[in-house]
């Protein structure tokens, strides 16, 4: 048992498992390493001399997508000029404090920030050329927008090649909504839940989130935001980091 649990237990009415801030990481296995993304190039007859030029166009596609859906929602893009100091949680509490929290497009920002990228590397011993990994910088667009399922959600788009998604939800809003739709009674302080009427069937709720319905939005959501997606036949693999 949880020492904290059993030191606790006099004052404790039941204990709750389920996902709190989730963080996801979408790869494309068609591109997300040296090998692989010389592989491709090769197939689409593009030189590995190329790899820069054959980004650019991508690159101006997902900006170009960012600045349609800002302009459909009626938004325009913040861009982050200084990431120091600068908190986005808050700047999504004051908008959401002002619009509302209905589902739907909330913000978008735009900051410049760390990639991972490529650069030509020439094997002198070998005489041949190939791929290195390094890390780059590029515009990075965030999409906050507040799902009818997951509550407050990000995707954070990079702009450059091998294309690296992150994706944030909170397990706990999840939850609270899916509670909400069976008529289960809960309260909550800040994200904690502090009673739940029936925890047998609050946990089953919980556990009922699995890793092909989270694929199966983040899919979704990448379509949305990440139109480059269609070009790679693999599509993202996941990686979830729970707290």
């Amino acid at each position: 048992m949880n020492p904290f649990v059993e030191r606790h237990r006099g004052e404790i009415s039941g204990v709750l498992s389920c996902f709190d801030r989730v963080v996801i990481t979408g790869t494309l296995p068609d591109i997300c390493y040296p090998q692989a993304m010389a592989g491709f190039l090769s197939y689409q007859g593009i030189r590995l001399f190329d790899y820069a030029s054959w980004a650019e166009p991508s690159r101006d596609e997902l900006r170009q997508n960012a600045e349609r859906i800002a302009a459909d929602a009626g938004l325009k893009i913040e861009f982050i000029h200084k990431s120091n100091g600068f908190r986005k949680e808050e700047r999504i509490k004051a908008i959401i404090a002002e619009r509302g929290d209905h589902p739907g497009l909330v913000h978008i920002f735009s900051t410049m920030e760390t990639c991972p990228s490529y650069y030509l590397w020439y094997d002198k011993l070998e005489k041949s050329t190939s791929l290195k990994p390094t890390s780059s910088k590029c515009i990075h667009y965030y999409f906050y927008f507040i799902d009818e399922e997951f509550g407050l959600c990000y995707v954070r788009v990079p702009t450059w090649a091998p294309f690296r998604l992150q994706v944030y939800f909170n397990g706990h809003y999840w939850l609270a909504r899916q509670l909400a739709k069976v008529g289960i009674g809960f309260r909550m302080i800040d994200n904690a839940f502090v009673h739940i009427d029936n925890l047998i069937e609050a946990q089953n709720i919980a556990e009922s989130l699995d890793a092909k319905t989270l694929h199966e939005y983040l899919d979704r959501w990448a379509q949305d935001f990440c139109p480059v997606l269609g070009y790679f036949h693999s599509g993202y693999s996941l990686e979830l980091h729970a707290g």
